[in-house]
């Protein structure tokens, strides 16, 4: 048994998976991790428990991340460049938000109560992006935008994407994709293979630190590590078949499905 709340049986094992593929697609589509999916999934089916919750999905979203930027690699998206100054703010940025989440006013079960809600403000900040790119993807020249790239725009960038995947438990790329197209001039699939790659080391990161506080939360530290043994393997699968559908899916549909994805989790994070 995960926790008294969750008991991994045969159903509740196929609810995992389930979850973990539907999130490791998404977040491979769109390379966001998977936890905008995953954290508001686990409390919509087993309740609040959000600090265990982000501890999972961090572990779970280097699963979706390694399989996803490599296959990003493959197709020749990632920015090697962007990749050499973001990747570090980003791990360095995501061990200070890890320790934000773990203040006395976010402790137990009340504060990650208010966790959740902060998640729940983040996704309709991100539905909001994401319904103005909607309004705008069809316009000319959108994807072949060169990209303006400087030092300061990138390393703060990784620095915004890591202390709010550290704070709320995500994977970041809902921060570094579009702030790459708006403060860097990254195409959409460009932000998005980057994003993946710097996930990959970010959530490693953090999911670590993460993980070993998980005691001044109430909680086992092995918890985290076994609900995401449970999440991990279909987490990969789907963001090896995201990150394929990345390359070959209308952007505009993939705005609508994450807008609608995002709507349902906001909604239900708000409710706690």
């Amino acid at each position: 048994m995960i926790a008294p709340w969750i008991d991994p049986n045969v159903v509740g094992l196929l609810i995992l998976a389930v979850l973990g593929l539907v999130a490791g697609m998404a977040g491979g589509l769109l390379g966001v991790g998977g936890s905008l999916i995953l954290i508001p999934a686990l409390t919509f089916v087993y309740g609040p428990e959000q600090h265990l919750y982000q501890a999972a999905a961090m572990i779970a979203n280097v699963a979706v991340s390694v399989p996803s930027a490599l296959r990003h690699r493959k197709a020749g998206a990632i920015t090697p460049s962007i990749l050499r100054i973001m990747l570090p703010a980003a791990v360095v940025a995501v061990v200070v938000g890890v320790i934000l989440s773990n203040l006395p006013v976010f402790a137990g079960r009340d504060g990650g109560v208010w966790l959740g809600r902060l998640l729940a403000v983040f996704q309709v900040y991100v539905i909001g992006l994401n319904l103005h790119r909607l309004m705008h993807d069809g316009r000319p020249g959108g994807e072949t935008m060169p990209a303006r790239i400087g030092t300061g725009r990138v390393a703060g960038t990784g620095t915004a994407m890591g202390l709010v995947a550290g704070l709320l438990g995500i994977g970041g790329g809902a921060v570094a994709v579009p702030m790459q197209q708006a403060v860097i001039g990254v195409p959409l699939r460009n932000a998005i293979a980057n994003s993946a790659a710097v996930i990959c080391f970010s959530a490693a990161i953090g999911s670590v630190v993460k993980n070993a506080t998980l005691a001044q939360h109430g909680v086992p530290w092995w918890s985290g590590l076994f609900l995401a043994l449970l999440l991990a393997p279909t987490a990969a699968i789907g963001g090896r078949i995201g990150a394929g559908l990345t390359h070959k899916l209308p952007v505009r549909q993939v705005r609508i499905a994450l807008i609608v994805v995002l709507a349902v989790g906001a909604w239900r994070m708000a409710q706690l």
